[in-house]
């Protein structure tokens, strides 16, 4: 299976036409939270348009930047994955929205109980012996891709246990911009190509046995 992943996009719909060939030839669109810069679900409806002429085979989570309304929005278009799982090729596409609170106020922040609350009702009724592929707006603690301006770690405790426990072929997460990489917690790669508008996005290949490419790619 084919995947491009594209987290933090904040309105940027000028871009994604730069990628819109790489767009064509995947199975599946993640779009990794922060849609939107607070705006009304216009905003997102606008971006997922764009996405679609090229590839209609998307499922988003909303961020900490997406306002209520997008979640909704999201609903309504079926491409939600926010605190649930989607079967696709014998794998489990497990989605979780929001982030934790940071120094500016957002519209759509967690907490670390609200965190594990929401892994356990994206699993509910999954066979533990799925193959899982997580795509989560929040990175794990103490990773690259958590390393905010390079001096603090900011990511959550709760998505680390949870990959630490459940061991996801792949984590997709942005949320932290300058968090750019290729990280890895046991088995599971973490990945945040960094932004569309420098022409990055994630690639990869996967099967229910494993992860055969996984690539930050620019266009």
């Amino acid at each position: 299976m084919k995947i491009i992943a594209l987290p933090d996009l904040h309105d940027n719909i000028i871009d994604i036409p730069i990628i819109g060939q790489a767009l064509s030839k995947v199975d599946l669109i993640l779009l990794v939270g922060d849609l939107t810069n607070g705006g009304p679900s216009s905003d997102a409806d606008r971006l997922v348009q764009v996405v679609q002429r090229f590839n209609p085979a998307i499922l988003a989570i909303p961020g900490n930047w997406d306002r209520p309304e997008i979640e909704r929005y999201l609903s309504q278009k079926r491409i939600n994955l926010n605190r649930r799982h989607r079967l696709i090729n014998h794998l489990a596409f497990i989605g979780i929205g929001a982030a934790l609170p940071g120094i500016v106020k957002t519209p759509n922040e967690a907490t670390e109980a609200d965190f594990e609350r929401f892994f356990q009702e994206a699993i509910s009724g999954l066979d533990p012996e799925t193959p899982v592929v997580l795509v989560c707006h929040q990175p794990p603690y103490n990773t690259l891709n958590d390393l905010a301006q390079g001096k603090e770690h900011v990511g959550s405790q709760a998505v680390r246990k949870f990959i630490e426990r459940c061991q996801p072929l792949i984590c997709f997460t942005g949320h932290i911009h300058e968090g750019e990489g290729i990280d890895r917690l046991g088995r599971t790669f973490v990945i945040n190509p960094g932004s569309l508008s420098q022409g990055h996005y994630a690639y990869a290949e996967v099967t229910d046995r494993g992860v055969l490419t996984l690539e930050i790619r620019i266009a």
